[in-house]
């Protein structure tokens, strides 16, 4: 879905297990280079080259990747994408377990050998050597409030509870706020972070209030896409009682 000339919000369906989940990659971009941001799980690099193209967008065209954060629905194709020597965009908090230095806080090595073992043939050991702690996989790491050129201008910010490095982007020109997983929209409507997937609450709900500073028409929220309404009622709504 084309939100404005700079961003564009794809929308995969993942089949877990015997569960369904969609989400929303998102790619800013200009008539120079774009940057994706967020990667799906393990094997979705086809389908988002796919949906670029769909798109209008030049899939080889100069790119960066800019991951807002370590877990395995946003970084799972990092081993594919890895492969064309793209700068890859992460907070220095969440860089030890994107790097496979740390183990990803929401991922058991049970979980983990148990992915890797469904994977096809070709693509688990590159996802084994990915995350081992042997390779560099962050190239740039990001602070609460840089500048990023990608689109006309996009700003780092800083929400972390739901993981220690969590970033969600605004961009200026369109008031559009990227928010990765620190919100979700659940039949059309926005709400904070998941619960059962935030280990801290208390802080993912106070990073909200970072949101304030910025005048936002469009949210789009990796899980439940693109809201557009009153976003700082919602997050006065949330944030009052902290």
């Amino acid at each position: 879905m084309k939100i404005n000339e700079h961003i564009e919000m794809l929308e995969i369906t993942l089949q877990i297990g015997g569960n369904q989940m969609v989400i929303h990659p998102v790619v800013v971009r200009d008539e120079h280079a774009y940057a994706l941001v967020d990667l799906g799980m393990p094997g979705s690099r086809g389908t988002i080259m796919e949906l670029l193209t769909q798109a209008g967008i030049e899939p080889t065209k100069p790119h960066s990747i800019i991951l807002t954060h370590q877990d395995l629905d946003h970084v799972g194709s990092l081993p594919e994408f890895k492969s064309e020597g793209v700068d890859v965009y992460a907070h220095v908090d969440d860089q030890p377990y994107i790097d496979g230095l740390k183990p990803m806080i929401k991922l058991s090595e049970e979980f983990k050998k148990g992915l890797i073992a469904s994977l096809p043939q070709d693509l688990a050991p590159a996802f084994e050597t990915t995350f081992s702690g042997k390779v560099k996989n962050v190239t740039r790491l990001l602070a609460d409030g840089e500048k990023l050129p990608f689109g006309g201008g996009l700003t780092v910010i800083h929400t972390p509870g739901h993981t220690p490095g969590h970033i969600s982007l605004y961009h200026e020109s369109s008031k559009t706020l990227i928010a990765g997983d620190a919100m979700v929209v659940e039949n059309g409507k926005l709400k904070g972070p998941n619960p059962a997937v935030t280990p801290d609450l208390s802080t993912a709900l106070a990073s909200l209030r970072k949101f304030k500073a910025y005048p936002i028409d469009n949210v789009i929220c990796y899980h439940g896409g693109l809201f557009q309404g009153d976003v700082q009622a919602v997050i006065d709504e949330l944030t009052e009682s902290l």
